[in-house]
């Protein structure tokens, strides 16, 4: 495996000085500019697959039809920001015109609309070497947005993210985009330096608590602090009810094996957590497809080391029993575990058990009431996801209605009969949650609505219409969405 090494003082002042001098240009470029940028870097990695995917397949351990699929769903996020930015929607234009006659007082001509942080450093995870690293949602985003960016690249990956970024680069450059607008540095000590200098804007993580904790205080402690949306540690809970039990018990059964053990647990939202009734089979049955999987290799020492301890910890507490034990098979593989205890053993406690074991491991809790369902969601912290396995008959019902509602205030995205492993890149979706699963609840880091972590409002108040941003002015020369004296969005506004 190829190592890098750390930046340099002097090639990180180098990286920030050109970012910041790209940022005012980089901004300026009209939509479509800055989308065929974009889209540049699309093509450009698709083009590279074949160089690529060997290199992810070598220092990640990830088989190479996951790495393809993978980096498809990079190179897709990318056009979908493309799509959004010649759309122009984003930029959330409004115009309320001037009214002598407004209560409580008159009205000046003001117009609003969306522009870019500014330079934003980006810190590439290790379990998804493509889709959340160099060229990730964050990267995509925030290029969308119009921000430069710059990539601390995961030690997991070195050469990977090396090779991506220059392609990446030599992509925007080639589109036209300002030199300075993307870059990578390695090491630590420069990614943390980046997030405080003062010419970054915003941060970007997705990895550990601790981790994210660190870099997120060091962002909020600047003199100048920035917004730093980490993704760090979630549960994804799964609550069975007793009639699902009943009817469905084998496939929830299959279901939640397939889930816990894809990709060798290393996805975000692995369900951690699985609430069935006791009595039902449904640990029985788990445990039988458990037993069947084959061995893995996690993604680097780091992340089977983090595994091993919280297995270790997880199985070593007197509430809990070992199902199946899980093992260590040829170069370091790990085959699943499974784990068992009681609501009643989490609820007393929960600081102990409802703790993020990242890897092929998970902990079933059977419970006697589903009464006590409603009690455990109270006592969750802030997740990615969370999951309720249900019938039809019982969508109606207060009980289940009481513990939707509780997973609404503690998750940001509720499920229903399906799995959480899996994350739809789309308008809609919101990959979230309130703190310990991210820094800042308000914002998603997958899907069209990450662009609003990177951009802030302003104001332009009487401003002269030659002087105004085009999406702004009089005839509209963009023909963006905009909405006037709080009506919907037209094009011809």
């Amino acid at each position: 495996m190829s190592t890098y090494p750390d930046t340099s003082a002097q090639e990180l002042e180098n990286t920030l000085a050109a970012a910041q001098g790209a940022a005012r240009e980089f901004s300026a470029l009209r939509p479509r500019e800055r989308a065929a940028a974009v889209r540049a870097a699309a093509d450009a990695l698709d083009a590279a697959a074949d160089e690529l995917v060997p290199v992810a397949r070598e220092e990640s351990h990830l088989p190479e039809p996951r790495l393809r699929g993978e980096l498809a769903r990079t190179t897709f996020q990318l056009r979908l920001f493309a799509e959004l930015v010649e759309d122009g929607g984003y930029l959330r234009a409004s115009l309320d015109t001037a009214d002598p006659e407004w209560p409580p007082g008159a009205r000046p001509d003001l117009r609003r609309m969306m522009i870019p942080l500014g330079p934003v450093v980006v810190f590439g995870a290790s379990n998804f070497p493509f889709a959340f690293s160099v060229a990730g949602g964050d990267t995509a985003a925030a290029l969308a947005a119009g921000c430069p960016v710059i990539v601390k690249a995961h030690p997991g990956h070195p050469e990977l993210s090396t090779r991506t970024a220059r392609i990446v680069a030599g992509a925007l450059a080639e589109a036209g985009a300002p030199k300075g607008v993307f870059s990578l540095i390695h090491g630590e000590e420069a990614g943390r330096l980046a997030v405080q200098d003062p010419r970054v804007k915003a941060g970007a993580f997705t990895g550990s608590l601790a981790g994210g904790r660190a870099l997120g205080d060091l962002a909020a402690s600047r003199p100048e602090p920035i917004p730093f949306y980490a993704e760090m540690e979630s549960l994804n809970p799964v609550f069975v009810t007793e009639r699902a039990a009943a009817e469905r018990g084998d496939e929830v059964a299959e279901g939640y094996a397939g889930s816990y053990t894809m990709g060798a647990g290393q996805f975000c939202t692995k369900p951690g957590l699985l609430f069935v009734p006791e009595g039902s089979g449904i640990e029985e049955a788990v445990a039988e497809r458990v037993r069947g999987l084959a061995s893995a290799q996690l993604l680097n020492d780091r992340v089977m080391g983090g595994y091993d301890s919280g297995l270790e910890r997880l199985s070593g507490h007197d509430a809990v029993r070992t199902v199946v034990p899980g093992g260590t098979g040829e170069a370091g593989e790990r085959s699943p575990a499974l784990l068992a205890t009681t609501v009643d053993e989490v609820l007393r406690h929960g600081e102990e058990l409802m703790a993020e074991c990242f890897g092929p491991a998970s902990l079933l809790v059977t419970y006697t009431d589903e009464a006590q369902l409603v009690a455990a969601a109270r006592a969750l912290r802030g997740q990615l996801t969370a999951t309720v396995q249900g019938t039809p008959a019982e969508a109606g019902e207060g009980a289940v209605r009481e513990l939707l509602d509780e997973l609404r205030d503690r998750a940001g995205r509720v499920l229903w009969n399906s799995w959480p492993t899996g994350v739809a890149v789309t308008h809609a979706m919101h990959h979230g949650g309130p703190y310990p699963a991210t820094s800042v609840p308000l914002h998603t880091s997958v899907g069209t609505a990450a662009i609003e972590r990177f951009m802030r409002p302003v104001t332009y108040q009487a401003m002269p219409d030659e002087l105004l941003p085009e999406a702004l002015r009089d005839a509209n020369p963009l023909g963006v969405p905009r909405s006037v004296n709080g009506g919907a969005p037209d094009r011809d506004a």
